[in-house]
């Protein structure tokens, strides 16, 4: 393997047992020989790396660590005859920046099964607006469709609407010619939200249902959520017969109180949502369409372009709910001294 020094936010466990992020110098030869060295240019920020950064063992066992679930960049070096050097590329998912080191250095080395060759129609940074939040989104999308979801049946409900995720499937459905209906905490996001697609914004509260009900009135026949917790639960009694709800996140809670009365009356189908592990074939199919007919319209979604120097107040606004649409990490090509 290449010996080259670049940086790194790597992520450290303190004496007193915090976790502190700084940006380092480290070299390719300190990387897991994995089989795939990638230069990445470009990177983003989720939820899950957040979480990775504030030393959430369910997401990474082992400090020091470099989180970044995403990476977009140029192979170096491969064993593979698959992906040869030179070749631009998307890795998201898998065990990315959980705890084989992530997209938030300029190089990662990951398993030639892991990379999904950069389809026509996405630039390298293109693919990183989208990145795992994109994927999750036209996964959920898909999984609806197999569903037999259809403008047609009704309005589609879309919680957590300005997160990544969120900001993703309100544009992706709009797109496809859905009623959206965005539901959000954020007042002050609601022109945002009509930008993106949404026929219809309204405050969480509306879907966070407190009476003990086991089914509330029809309003949603489908939707996308992000949220998780009571919210999901009040969605699950809101549905239309036979709704069907993709689940994708857990931001809310990760608790579902619930009972069997919507889907044994009401026929509503759950779908769990797992990006992380998509297998390869679907996970080439849905970047093709994400580059071509499911395109959303990206200039309409909030972007944020960032150093690594900025990782840190990026990583504690996520944590507490400050984000809008998408953090955008772009790595500089000097080494720091």
């Amino acid at each position: 393997m290449k010996n080259i020094p670049f940086n790194a936010y790597l992520i450290a466990e303190q004496p007193e047992g915090s976790f502190k992020g700084q940006v380092t110098i480290r070299n390719t030869n300190e990387l897991t020989p994995n089989g795939v060295l990638i230069r990445v240019l470009y990177s983003s920020l989720n939820y899950k790396d957040a979480l990775s950064a504030s030393g959430n063992k369910g997401v990474t066992r082992r400090y020091p660590h470099t989180p970044g679930i995403d990476a977009a960049g140029i192979v170096i070096e491969s064993v593979s005859d698959r992906v040869k050097p030179g070749d631009q590329v998307i890795v998201t998912g898998y065990d990315l920046g959980m705890n084989t080191m992530g997209g938030f250095g300029e190089y990662i080395n990951v398993p030639a099964d892991w990379v999904v060759h950069l389809p026509e129609g996405l630039s390298l940074k293109e693919s990183m607006i989208l990145g795992t939040a994109g994927f999750t989104a036209a996964l959920s999308m898909n999984l609806l469709i197999q569903c037999n979801q259809k403008p047609a049946d009704g309005p589609l409900l879309v919680t957590g609407a300005t997160g990544g995720v969120g900001s993703v499937s309100v544009a992706l459905a709009s797109k496809l010619g859905f009623e959206v209906t965005a539901s959000s905490g954020k007042a002050r996001a609601k022109d945002y939200l009509i930008k993106l697609g949404a026929k219809k914004v309204i405050d969480r509260s509306m879907v966070d249902d407190q009476s003990g009900r086991m089914l509330l009135r029809a309003q949603w026949a489908g939707a996308i959520d992000t949220v998780g917790g009571n919210i999901l639960a009040t969605i699950l009694k809101s549905l239309m017969v036979h709704g069907n709800v993709a689940c994708c996140g857990n931001v809310a809670s990760p608790l579902l109180n619930t009972s069997v009365f919507p889907f044994i009356l009401n026929g509503v189908k759950l779908l769990g949502v797992n990006s992380a592990t998509t297998p390869m074939p679907l996970r080439e199919t849905l970047w093709n369409k994400l580059a071509h007919e499911w395109k959303p319209e990206l200039d309409t979604i909030q972007i944020k372009i960032i150093r690594m120097s900025e990782l840190q107040h990026n990583i504690e606004k996520m944590l507490q709910g400050e984000i809008t649409g998408r953090v955008i990490l772009e790595h500089r090509d000097t080494i720091l001294s």
